[in-house]
């Protein structure tokens, strides 16, 4: 009785249940999305091998997500010794995610997620009343997931992956 009534409440206020979000060996999911010049990215084919960082936050171009890509750029040589290739993603479109990653010299790949599958594949939630992505982030090692950041930093997110990477068994 308790499970119909949140349901219904769910559904009289809108809010769209999420999928579950991936646990730690979990496989890259299987999605395909654009990105910031258009071209299709398919994330199993890209993360197959190596560290594959893929993190979501909210809106291109705004405070903390600039702080957040712009420590993943900071950091982009060290993660690149490291064997990361790094995909941010957000609900925005193509060309929001291309002048974003333009004003910001951000040196890896944009995905515009305008139809939230991919947000849907990870079981990353919306924020409320604004349907943007919450802030998480997500590290995969030949394609499984090794860590994952379910309250994503902004201005420590590199730091953050350099210290998964460097723990026991990542």
């Amino acid at each position: 009785m308790k499970t119909m009534v949140l349901l219904s409440l769910l559904v009289w206020f809108g809010i769209k249940a999420q999928a579950s979000t991936l646990e730690i060996g979990a496989a890259l999911p299987t999605v395909t999305v654009a990105d910031e010049n258009g071209t299709p990215v398919t994330l199993p084919e890209a993360g197959a091998t190596g560290y594959t960082l893929v993190y979501f936050y909210p809106k291109a171009g705004t405070g903390g997500c600039t702080a957040q890509a712009c420590s993943l750029r900071d950091a982009y040589a060290t993660l690149q010794e490291k064997g990361v290739a790094i995909y941010g993603v957000s609900t925005d479109t193509p060309e929001a995610q291309k002048a974003f990653k333009e004003k910001e010299a951000l040196p890896f790949t944009l995905l515009a997620d305008t139809d939230g599958k991919v947000l849907e594949a990870f079981g990353v939630p919306r924020l409320p009343g604004k349907g943007f992505a919450k802030r998480q982030a997500f590290l995969f090692r030949d394609g499984k997931l090794v860590w994952r950041d379910l309250s994503a930093s902004t201005r420590e997110q590199a730091e953050d992956v350099l210290k998964a990477i460097s723990a026991p068994g990542n």
